[in-house]
């Protein structure tokens, strides 16, 4: 039996409850227990204990942050709980410091992980169309990928030596959703990396 953990990045907002990533989240979970994974939650709108939450990590085969992006990142309360465990983390939990030693203090940088063998995977929900990505001819995101514009989570899992599952994205949930064809996509990408 493999271990997943599901981190629930939802932060409430009034024109967004959180329904559409809270529907990701229990079709995930059913479909890795399915697959025999044991399967661990966390939303990180509710209380949590950062030791706690360390020790989910550690647990985990796979980590999957599924949550909206806010002004092209993690919402705050994301942000917020990656300050706190992954900070608590660093302190040779999740990784060795950052990988850098006294006699070579300018080389290493990052190589510090100690999560080896381990996977991360991130299901993102858009309100930009995907066609505004990958296209050097859209104005605001000039032809990079959703994944460029997540280099920093990218690089956060990189830091504790987590390899990348492909992401997962929802686009234009907002204004144009297709909810049916998107639970079916979630579906086949879940069947087809885990």
């Amino acid at each position: 039996m493999k271990n997943a953990f599901i981190i629930n990045a939802h932060t409430y907002y009034p024109f967004s409850e959180g329904k559409f990533n809270a529907t990701l989240v229990e079709r995930l979970s059913n479909q890795l227990r399915d697959k025999g994974y044991e399967v661990r939650t966390q939303n990180v709108e509710d209380s949590y204990d950062v030791t706690e939450q360390v020790e989910q990590h550690k647990w985990a085969d796979v980590i999957i942050v599924q949550g909206p992006v806010n002004w092209m990142g993690v919402s705050w309360k994301m942000k917020k709980y990656m300050d706190d465990v992954y900070t608590q983390g660093m302190m040779g939990e999740l990784s060795a410091g950052d990988g850098r030693h006294e006699a070579t203090p300018k080389e290493g940088y990052g190589t510090g992980g100690l999560l080896t063998g381990k996977k991360y995977m991130l299901s993102l929900t858009f309100n930009a169309p995907k066609e505004s990505f990958n296209d050097k001819d859209q104005w605001f995101f000039e032809g990079i990928s959703a994944d460029d514009l997540f280099l920093p989570m990218h690089l956060n899992f990189k830091f504790f030596a987590m390899e990348p599952l492909p992401t997962f994205a929802s686009y234009d949930v907002m204004k144009n959703p297709e909810i049916d064809n998107d639970l079916v996509r979630f579906h086949q990408h879940i069947d087809a990396n885990f």
